[in-house]
């Protein structure tokens, strides 16, 4: 019988590690890369195609499936897997963030955060206890504990008062969790750090999420304007101060660049709208680094996208198709350069591990920024 939650190490090199976590729905290689599906899609994405790239797990978001279609709605048509098709493992983010950047006249308080929808105004109460009502009955297999977010460039006093009321949430989340019944013996939850830039607050918070446990740890706050230096300079701290026999995840993360630094410096698993929304908008990702398909210099290039990417998309396409579509205003367009996309960030997760397994992290580390930043 499948263990409902297990991660297993299978090699290190520096901080960096790869593994695999086990859950129910299957197996999710780390470091793992997983798509945005906010609207239980993945952004101009068949599911089919998303697994195709090599991914093993999807995100859904718990403030925009409230809000549309309503997590009462998606139960009673069979929780999120069949209602969008996609039978492997989801991780749920619990909607704290998106309240404290989409919503209207929110308001904090111990008991959560009462807002306004963005889509119609109707007002709500999110809580820890709510939080977790509604990733449960999304069906989500890996629950994120419900948190409060605040600027890096917020005050002390605020850092700190967000932390500790993040951790007491963090408690109220576990224990709503555990009264789930099946779903609870079958899922994970995973606690999230956060204290901004501050060595000191990070260390309460973990200190406080490894009192209550939980089967992962989430390193959040970051990714919010800091800037790449900053970012890097709490992640030579923030990971080592959480377990490590449980996995580590960098929410909202990143940049290709961004993602493979953070490996080094011993993260699990990453999330970002990034590739999918840079291909709505004609950006590819290439090991050459970023192009944006639009420019006139690629009317007529038969080539494709990346020489050295085996997606589909780059083994069908010229770059001056790929450039038609999105001058046109193609749906076609978003779906190839969206699909194209997908592909490199789990190549490059893939990329990743095999370099850790071997012994060559840095080498490959310092030979892909170098490529990247080279341009085209």
């Amino acid at each position: 019988m499948t263990a409902r939650f297990s991660f297993a190490i299978h090699a290190t090199d520096g901080r960096a590690r790869t593994g695999t976590i086990t859950m129910k729905r299957g197996e999710i290689r780390t470091p793992a890369f997983m798509p945005v599906g906010t609207a239980a899609t993945v952004k101009a994405m068949k599911p089919g195609d998303v697994r195709a790239s090599g991914a093993d797990i999807i995100l859904g978001n718990t403030y925009h499936l409230m809000l549309r279609p309503g997590a009462e709605r998606v139960d009673r048509l069979g929780g999120l897997h069949g209602f969008m098709g996609w039978d492997r493992p989801i991780l749920t983010d619990s909607g704290g963030y998106q309240v404290m950047s989409l919503a209207e006249l929110t308001k904090r308080s111990e008991d959560g955060v009462a807002f306004k929808s963005h889509l119609d105004g109707t007002r709500h109460l999110l809580s820890p206890e709510r939080s977790i009502e509604i990733q449960r009955l999304l069906g989500s297999n890996i629950v994120m504990a419900f948190d409060e977010l605040v600027p890096t460039t917020s005050t002390r006093e605020v850092q700190a008062a967000a932390m500790e009321r993040s951790m007491r949430w963090a408690r109220r989340s576990r224990d709503a969790f555990n009264a789930g019944g099946q779903h609870a013996e079958d899922n994970a939850i995973f606690g999230i750090q956060q204290g901004a830039l501050d060595e000191g607050f990070r260390k309460s918070s973990a200190d406080a999420l490894i009192d209550i446990g939980f089967d992962g740890y989430a390193i959040g706050g970051l990714a919010v304007g800091e800037g790449q230096e900053a970012m890097f300079g709490c992640l030579d701290f923030a990971p080592g101060q959480l377990p490590a026999s449980k996995p580590r995840y960098l929410m909202g993360v990143g940049k290709p660049t961004d993602i493979v630094g953070a490996v080094e410096r011993g993260v699990d698993m990453f999330d970002c709208v990034l590739p999918t929304r840079s291909g709505r908008t004609g950006q590819a990702f290439t090991r050459q680094g970023p192009i944006n398909i639009r420019n006139a210099r690629f009317a007529e290039d038969q080539g494709p996208l990346d020489p050295a990417c085996g997606c589909p998309v780059c083994a069908t396409w010229s770059r001056a198709y790929l450039h038609h579509l999105v001058r046109a205003g193609e749906i076609l367009g978003a779906m190839l350069m969206t699909e194209h996309n997908i592909w490199f960030y789990q190549q490059m997760m893939a990329d990743l591990r095999a370099a850790i397994g071997e012994g060559r992290l840095t080498a490959f580390a310092d030979d892909f920024r170098a490529r990247y930043a080279g341009g085209q």
